[in-house]
């Protein structure tokens, strides 16, 4: 059994994205198969932006996130879910992953370090994006550009491994039974917490 947090990254908090519903679905396969999860929805949170690297680096994390903090330390297993908007990850839920990943949550200390070690070691995490154009284009394309910053520079950088995604492409586009095999997809993924 392990314990996870899934994070709902649309920043809109109307139910009717598919963002919401796959999030539901990953967390209902989790806890059907016996795992802890959490179901955080960034949209439902009010926190400030991080402006200056001073407020990165020595402000605590705001106190809206503590319930998010716990859950991630918490974790064995990170899900990212979230809509491609303007070829990256929308503002708010990067302002969001800023705060959440703050310096102290997410790397260790040391006068002696030039380079700082990331603290999520031994932690796995999945990325789910959704996109309006195919996935294939998104992939070859524009060569997923922004899912792998996100892959390499932020969750690697702090010690997630391995990540994986999945990319959901035509989302706007999809027709009931679409929607309904990514929803299946989600449900199995979290059955087996990858």
């Amino acid at each position: 059994m392990k314990s996870l947090l899934i994070l709902d990254g649309h920043p809109d908090p109307a139910d009717r994205h598919l963002c919401h519903a796959l999030a539901c679905a990953y967390g209902k396969g989790a806890s059907d198969a016996g795992h802890r999860t959490t179901l955080i929805r960034i949209a439902d949170i009010d926190f400030p932006i991080l402006r200056t690297p001073s407020d990165f680096t020595s402000q605590p994390s705001p106190q809206a996130l503590g319930p998010a903090h716990d859950a991630l330390i918490e974790a064995d297993h990170l899900v990212l879910i979230y809509p491609l908007w303007l070829g990256s990850l929308p503002a708010y839920t990067k302002g969001f992953l800023e705060q959440l990943l703050h310096y102290d949550t997410a790397f260790e200390r040391s006068e002696s370090d030039r380079w700082p070690k990331g603290k999520m070691r031994g932690k796995s995490a999945r990325i789910v994006l959704t996109a309006g154009m195919p996935a294939l284009a998104y992939n070859i394309w524009y060569r997923a550009h922004s899912l792998k910053n996100l892959k390499r520079n932020i969750l690697g950088f702090v010690g997630f491994k391995p990540v994986k995604s999945t990319v959901l492409g035509m989302v706007e586009h999809a027709d009931d039974d679409q929607i309904n095999r990514w929803l299946a997809k989600m449900e199995s993924l979290g059955q087996g917490a990858n």
